[in-house]
């Protein structure tokens, strides 16, 4: 391979993850590109992003398909250096193999291999939008982001709001979309960009055409597909040979779904979870909170964050329950203590069940605790939430009474070792001072690891929280 030849390949996108679904590319073969700019749009498990090149020059080839699963570590896309004469493409295999293995290569491909690796390691800083290249000397993008406002670290560029991708164009489309902003402006509205015909180079979908169709009422408004995975038709014929019946379809089981099948999966045949649980008399909080809601109706926190608050509190006194439990490299085990809590809350997604978590909850007060919960809610299920957003989790609590339902025998999320549910608040009868009342009550239910602790520890756990629920008042004030 000519030492003109720059192989890119699929970084890790964070957190450990080994592989990701090409959604889309968002440069061609002979496309002139720059440093930073970004070439495809992939998803993993845990979200979207898009992939910027650390290198500038020439296509020369994609490494995949759209809808196609690479491995991290595998190439992504062959660039010929600016200047450089044409080069046919060859097998990227003999650089991945110099670059990952070390193991000797010709002369020609030890040079390829020795070039990606000072080139990483000088890179732009941006392999991937919100983290970096090792070596980065910069921490934001060395160019505004099209279509957004970047915001890394405490710098907060406004970028143009339409890109420029002069003789760039989609592979296999005749009308496209690249911008995240543009796509979700589509959603949120109800409009199917299929039925607009973009404004842009080779049919490149524009914010102002979106904003065209929304202004037009003429035209028919239908849903945008979101990324969950799509039930594909059944073959005809396709009979199930256990039940006998017709299979009416097929679903692939990939990103998050498939991400939150092996961990729920690793869960089960690894933690010996137990269960305990309480109702718990929330009239007192409810009451509380519509007190303060008087006061101050739009800096009110929700009724989670107390919860939170309160989780948080009885992590202090029983820290058990916001540990690791891990298994060592010479077959060793040893409980893992946290100087704080990352307090993980489970959102419901269009993709999928995901688990964002507050960092440092423990040192937040309830309304704080509140706008990060939104804040991180909305990012979410913008498919926007970051590997660390996703996967930093010491503890989870789980809301599941948005649902109407009681309570739930929780799976863990690993490798936490506890997690607190919340049912429904609903009218129940309750003795109050001798005598029955209508009281307004909710069931919490605690999922622990029997490895970290026993009944006792749990039990002082729950019903800590649910002495607070019941007095928030004075639990607040003793915080």
């Amino acid at each position: 391979m000519s030492s003109d030849m720059q192989v890119f390949l699929l970084p890790d996108l964070g957190e450990g993850l080994t592989e990701a679904e090409l959604v889309n590319w968002l440069v061609a073969v002979g496309d002139e590109i720059k440093v930073d700019q970004p070439i495809a749009e992939v998803e993993t498990a845990k979200s979207m992003v898009e992939v910027p090149s650390p290198y500038a020059g020439t296509v020369a080839e994609l490494h995949g398909q759209a809808g196609e699963t690479l491995d991290v570590g595998k190439p992504l896309i062959s660039i010929a250096r600016a200047g450089a004469a044409p080069v046919a493409p060859e097998a990227p295999a003999a650089v991945e193999d110099a670059v990952s293995t070390g193991v000797t290569a010709s002369p020609e491909v030890s040079a390829a291999a020795e070039t990606y690796r000072t080139e990483e390691k000088a890179g732009s800083g941006n392999v991937l939008i919100g983290y970096g290249t090792p070596g980065g000397a910069t921490a934001g993008r060395t160019r505004p982001r099209k279509g957004s406002v970047a915001v890394v670290g405490s710098v907060v560029q406004e970028a143009p709001l339409e890109p420029a991708l002069a003789g760039t164009r989609i592979p296999g489309k005749l009308s496209a979309v690249i911008s995240p902003l543009v796509r979700k402006m589509a959603r949120d509205h109800g409009v199917s960009l299929d039925s607009i015909e973009g404004s842009g180079t080779s049919g490149l979908i524009m914010r102002k055409d979106v904003e065209a169709a929304i202004a037009t009422p003429e035209a028919p408004a239908a849903p945008a597909p979101t990324r969950a995975p799509e039930a594909q038709p059944a073959v005809e014929g396709d009979v199930d040979s256990r039940t006998g019946l017709a299979v009416a379809a097929r679903t692939a089981v990939r990103g998050v779904r498939k991400a939150v099948a092996a961990n729920m999966a690793k869960s089960r045949s690894e933690i010996p979870e137990a269960t305990v649980w309480v109702d718990v008399d929330a009239t007192a909080l409810l009451e509380m909170r519509a007190e303060l809601k008087k006061r101050a109706p739009h800096d009110t926190p929700g009724l989670l964050a107390f919860i939170a608050r309160f989780v948080t509190a009885g992590l202090k006194k029983y820290p058990a329950l916001n540990t690791r439990f891990e298994t060592v490299a010479d077959g060793s085990q040893e409980i893992v203590g946290f100087d704080g809590v990352n307090l993980g809350f489970a959102a419901q997604t269009d993709r999928g069940l995901v688990v964002p978590s507050v960092r440092n909850a423990h040192q937040l007060s309830a309304r704080e605790l509140d706008a990060e919960i939104r804040r991180l809610t909305a990012v979410a299920r913008d498919g926007r939430a970051t590997p660390t957003e996703l996967g930093s989790g010491t503890f989870t609590l789980n809301n599941y009474g948005v649902f109407g339902v009681d309570g739930s025998a929780a799976i863990i999320n690993y490798p936490e070792v506890a997690m607190l549910g919340v049912g429904r608040i609903i009218d129940k009868p309750w003795v109050v001072n001798g005598e029955l009342a209508v009281r307004k009550v909710t069931e919490l239910t605690l999922a622990f690891d029997h490895r970290v602790c026993d009944g006792e520890t749990a039990a002082g756990f729950l019903r800590y929280v649910a002495d607070c629920i019941e007095n928030p008042g004075g639990a607040l004030a003793d915080m």
